[in-house]
């Protein structure tokens, strides 16, 4: 995630920081992804709760050992002066069993003056899907 954009956001910024972190989530690099937030960035990840980027960085290396062949959209819902809310949906395939997945959520998102991530505030839901379903790939 880019920390060149900063706030305030405007319409077109604010599209251009979720892109920015779908990319980068895209990408499934941790260090790459952890950049866009801050130090001591908060998250609320479903039901874990945790705080600084390398915890961070250990999450998301876990979630892609588990999620593999990953591939996330996210869109735009609203912004205000530092906050930007997303609604996402992305898929993968689970390591473990094959199972192809689909999760569907929100985040909510705030920053600081530098333009990183301060807190991450994310609810998801997954549910199996055929391969033939799958939407991205």
């Amino acid at each position: 995630m880019s920390k060149d954009i900063r706030p305030p956001f405007t319409h077109e910024s604010a599209l251009a920081k979720v892109k920015f972190a779908e990319d980068a989530w895209n990408s499934q690099d941790p260090e790459r992804i952890s950049m866009g937030y801050s130090v001591d960035s908060n998250w609320r990840n479903r039901t874990e709760f945790f705080t600084g980027r390398e915890a961070i960085k250990n999450f998301l290396t876990k979630k892609f050992e588990r999620e593999t062949n990953y591939k996330l959209m996210k869109e735009l819902w609203c912004y205000t002066e530092n906050r930007i809310a997303v609604r996402f949906e992305y898929e993968y395939q689970d390591a473990n069993s094959g199972q192809w997945m689909r999760c569907h959520g929100n985040e909510y998102w705030e920053f600081g003056e530098d333009g990183l991530m301060k807190r991450r505030d994310m609810a998801g839901n997954d549910y199996p899907i055929d391969e033939s379903e799958r939407k991205y790939k």
